[in-house]
């Protein structure tokens, strides 16, 4: 049975402990709520600018059609025939301390590697468990691209143009086939969502009927010039929401395992506390039957 002073040290330690998860709690909310603004703003100027992608490509293929060529899109669009390696990218955080985030994404990431086994593969990590994770691969043809460590929680859309354009060089210079992407979804704050999303190349849009009239204006110099020039940016822009995402599911993440281990800790904290009053009130019982005893001994 352990002493009076080891569940006082336990005590204060537990009491430590539960201090430090409910300032790293206060923190990851404060951090979730600009996170969830961040988002709030970059979504429509994404979905905007995919809207806007989409209705050009349409333009040009109906335009190609009409003029009985074979389709004039960007190459961003046009995936067959590609046999070069694919490309992952691996949206991670950069600590732990957030439950099941990393692990979740990591698993899948493990799932994607051994389906392409046997394969040359790419890679590019953003956060250090990701890039942690890479490197310890073994068994596999994997090169690693790039690497974005030590951004988050200070995502801004230079980090979204860095990761970006080696997905773009890579497409175009090393022949990667297919970019597909990996990283945790914010649904709400109790709730975050992995997703695997095809990045490049972008799904091509569907032939709609020549009686479905589409906004088209005058473009200078052209509309196939003004597609080239918004696709590497739309690409960006869809980087730039993910990195959002993930940043702000990783925080909530975070919030509610801290939220838990407050609760934990307090649990332990007053069992702690219960076994510390019965061990006083025994020793106290046994100091005072030693005294009864010795009384009755000097008084016969």
């Amino acid at each position: 049975m352990p002493s009076l002073r080891e569940i006082r040290r336990k005590i204060k330690s537990v009491k430590s402990t539960e201090q430090i998860t409910k300032a790293m709690k206060m923190v990851a909310a404060a951090r979730m709520r600009r996170s969830q603004g961040a988002i709030l703003a970059a979504r429509p100027f994404a979905s905007k600018m995919e809207r806007m992608v989409r209705e050009l490509a349409l333009l040009q293929e109906r335009e190609d059609a009409a003029a009985g060529s074979a389709s004039t899109l960007h190459p961003f669009f046009n995936g067959r025939g590609r046999s070069g390696p694919e490309l992952l990218i691996l949206v991670t955080g950069d600590k732990g301390l957030c439950g099941a985030f990393n692990s979740n994404a990591l698993r899948a990431a493990a799932e994607w590697l051994r389906e392409r086994r046997g394969t040359k593969c790419c890679a590019i990590a953003v956060g250090r468990k990701g890039r942690d994770f890479l490197r310890r691969v073994r068994g596999q043809d994997l090169e690693v691209l790039a690497e974005l460590v030590g951004v988050f929680p200070k995502i801004a859309f230079a980090h979204a143009e860095l990761v970006g354009q080696a997905a773009i060089d890579a497409y175009l210079g090393k022949g990667v086939s297919k970019a597909t992407i990996l990283y945790n979804e914010f649904k709400s704050v109790a709730q975050q969502r992995l997703v695997t999303a095809a990045l490049l190349p972008i799904p091509q849009p569907e032939m709609v009927p020549d009686a479905v009239e589409l906004p088209d204006y005058g473009f200078e110099p052209g509309r196939a010039k003004l597609l080239e020039a918004l696709l590497p940016r739309h690409v960006k822009a869809q980087l730039y929401r993910i990195l959002l995402e993930s940043q702000a599911a990783e925080l909530a993440a975070r919030m509610n395992a801290m939220d838990a281990a407050s609760k934990n800790a307090k649990e332990l904290r007053e069992a702690l506390n219960l076994q510390a009053n019965r061990t006083r009130q025994a020793l106290i019982t046994k100091e005072i039957a030693e005294l009864v005893g010795g009384a009755e001994a000097l008084s016969s």
